[in-house]
């Protein structure tokens, strides 16, 4: 393994984004997204499903002081379900948990996102309010380290039983990456206290050691947040830790089966260790070929992964990495960059298998192939990687986000029909208008941090590169060796093709810039300083020398509008186009087209005559595609269900196309990505 290929993500707060496109998003999410977040984890929401999540965290806080009161005797476990509610949502016991299992991680991911807000936009009233918040959490930990209000609530003599299920140490990681954010946007390092704090107690019970268990996480997230606790503080005990749980991960005799015969006081095996592919732990990972089970814990899993193999240097790891990286793209990624085909189990299904009304394609899912993604591209600058990346992020990571920012998709499918969702049970995970908040509400705030944080996907550096993986207009600062540069970067797209980067430096500084070739544009055009060394690799293009102030480099990607025809294999889509453009892909919605958009079809000879047009949805401005096209006529009401084949009857149409990401924003109605030719 080459480690002088290494980058890491940028400090965010060295980079301003300035990008027309993601600067409003994230002021969506800043002003919007965040103070309705902290409501709804409050349960201030009318209408919204309660999360009962600080709820859990004040009532364990309570627990906790009343430890020091005469005869406090500490809960014994008692299973309460996967999900409990209160028979009276309005009127909940103030001592008792409530909510699913691993509700205590979306206020993790909301102090993320927070976090990475506060890093360009200082506020000093959210600040207050996170601090408040983390006293709550550190109240609520146990004198032991240990951190879940389920188990606090419930009785500790139950925790780490079922690991399978109980998302212990899915909530631990998401502990661990808010802290970690937190400490790096504020320097406050109370919550990081409280996560190194928890993440020791798991060291305890967890590792080789005789006398330690031999677990590791069902819902997979804790690994890659261990090797970032383990960069922050230097300590080797989390290296080892996050790689024991990799290492241990699905070997025999499997430990979810063993635990769960304890558990049930069996003696003799239940079945075979099939059903273990779901969580991944179905054999172990370096001889894992096909991406399987629950897409988010897999891409959270494979992030572990390739953040293992770089910071120990594994190529085995990495060469895993690869294999299933490879079955994702090739085999089991929708062109929206959604992933996990079926909603039994929110699973990766069988290879072509991607259906687009029953899609499931969750939010989270996206999320998760971005984080490994964006790893890959740490270890080896390769641009299908942020190809990939740029094509979740720019569209189904941001489909399950308002334009206003105030409700939600979990699902995100590829063709929707409101009144089939509404009379068919195999459709009920999809919903046709987004929802103001979850029960299980893991996408909201996993949509708010990678928005917040997504300069840390656009650039990454070493101690004298800059790498720009996605055309984000930023200014970004950066020291090499006694000169400070500041970078700024500006760009047109998603909705036209140019982007420039100019230095400037009052010193002039040795160093390289790369950027990438998009793979959707075919005739890229770039020009850097006279003189400069220039070179092209992997779909990235070099230019190494002394920069000066003033110099510039320019980027033209023509966006072509571009007819996207699936493998054969796909069979739903066999006979239909998605039509895209740059990074986004488009899609026919009713409130531009009519009903019934499955009787259009798309004249692919005129894709010449093709319109690009401006739009606004919501106030924001965006690109629309008009495409000729024709719409088959329906027969006559009282026509035979069955009939002697005729040449079908069509009459012209125009087609309007808007961006995926902001279909249902206009009210309820049809939508569909792929269309017949």
């Amino acid at each position: 393994m080459d480690k002088s290929k290494f980058s890491r993500p940028i400090d965010i707060g060295r980079v301003k984004v300035t990008d027309p496109f993601w600067h409003t998003i994230q002021e969506t999410v800043r002003r919007e997204v965040i103070p309705y977040q902290w409501d709804a984890l409050n349960d201030r929401v009318p209408g919204a499903e309660p999360s009962f999540c600080m709820h859990n965290f004040r009532a364990a806080a309570r627990l906790m002081e009343r430890k020091s009161q005469p005869g406090f005797t500490e809960p014994s476990y008692t299973f309460r379900g996967f999900q409990t509610l209160p028979e009276d949502k309005n009127n909940p016991d103030p001592d008792k948990f409530y909510g699913f299992v691993f509700q205590d991680s979306d206020f993790y991911k909301w102090v993320e996102a927070a976090a990475y807000s506060l890093c360009n936009h200082p506020d000093p009233e959210l600040e207050a309010t996170v601090d408040g918040a983390i006293d709550v959490i550190c109240a609520a930990q146990h004198d032991s380290g240990y951190l879940d209000t389920y188990y606090i609530l419930n009785g500790m003599n139950g925790s780490f039983t079922n690991l399978k299920d109980h998302h212990e140490l899915y909530c631990l990681g998401h502990l661990v990456e808010s802290a970690a954010a937190y400490y790096m946007a504020t320097g406050k390092d109370r919550l990081l206290g409280a996560a190194k704090r928890y993440a020791d107690y798991v060291g305890e019970c967890f590792g080789p050691e005789e006398g330690k268990r031999k677990g590791y996480p069902g819902h997979e997230i804790a690994e890659m947040a261990l090797f970032r606790l383990y960069e922050i503080t230097g300590e080797e005990k989390y290296l080892a830790l996050g790689k024991f749980f990799l290492d241990q991960r699905g070997t025999e005799p499997n430990y979810f089966l063993e635990e769960e015969r304890r558990r049930e006081g069996r003696h003799e095996p239940k079945g075979d260790t099939a059903p273990y592919a779901y969580y991944q732990a179905h054999k172990p990972v370096r001889e894992q070929e096909e991406a399987m089970g629950h897409a988010v814990r897999a891409g959270y899993l494979y992030s572990g992964m390739a953040d293992g193999a770089r910071l120990t240097g594994d190529d085995s790891m990495l060469a895993v990495c690869n294999r299933l990286w490879d079955n994702i793209v090739k085999k089991k990624l929708y062109i929206t960059g959604g992933i996990g085909g079926t909603a039994v189990g929110e699973a990766f299904s069988y290879p072509y298998d991607l259906p687009n009304d029953t899609a499931y394609s969750e939010s989270c899912a996206a999320i998760s192939l971005a984080f490994f993604a964006r790893r890959m591209l740490e270890i080896n600058p390769v641009s299908q990687y942020a190809d990939v990346m740029e094509l979740a992020m720019y569209n189904t990571v941001l489909s399950g986000m308002a334009l206003d920012g105030k409700s939600f998709f979990y699902v995100n499918p590829l063709e929707v029909d409101p009144a089939a969702c509404k009379a068919d049970t195999r459709l009920e995970h999809v919903e046709p208008v987004r929802q103001k908040w979850f029960g299980c509400a893991c996408c909201p705030p996993n949509i708010a941090r990678i928005v917040t944080s997504a300069a840390a996907y656009a650039f990454t550096e070493r101690e004298d590169a800059v790498f720009t993986h996605l055309y984000m207009g930023s200014e970004i600062t950066k020291k090499v060796g006694g000169a400070k540069l500041r970078l700024t970067l500006e760009s047109s797209i998603p909705w036209e093709g140019r982007a420039a980067m100019t230095v400037h430096t009052d010193t002039p500084a040795m160093c390289t810039l790369a950027f990438r070739l998009p793979g959707w544009c075919r005739k890229p055009a770039v020009t850097g300083p006279e003189g400069m060394e220039r070179s092209e690799k992997d779909g990235y293009i070099y230019f190494t020398g002394l920069w000066h102030d003033g110099d510039r480099v320019e980027l033209n990607f023509p966006m072509d509008i571009r007819l996207s025809s699936a493998d054969p294999r796909v069979r739903e889509d066999l006979g239909r186009v998605a039509v895209t453009r740059g990074p986004v892909c488009y899609c026919l919605e009713q409130a531009d087209n009519g009903e019934n958009l499955h009787l259009l079809r798309v004249d692919p000879g005129a894709i010449d005559r093709a319109i690009v047009s401006d739009i606004e949805i919501c106030g924001q401005k965006m690109c629309a595609l008009e495409l000729d096209g024709y719409r088959l006529e329906l027969p006559d009401e009282g026509s035979p269900l069955y009939a002697d084949y005729a040449p079908p009857r069509e009459s012209p149409a125009k087609l309007k196309f808007i961006p995926y990401y902001a279909w249902a924003n206009r009210g309820e109605g049809e939508m569909s990505v792929w269309v017949r030719v």
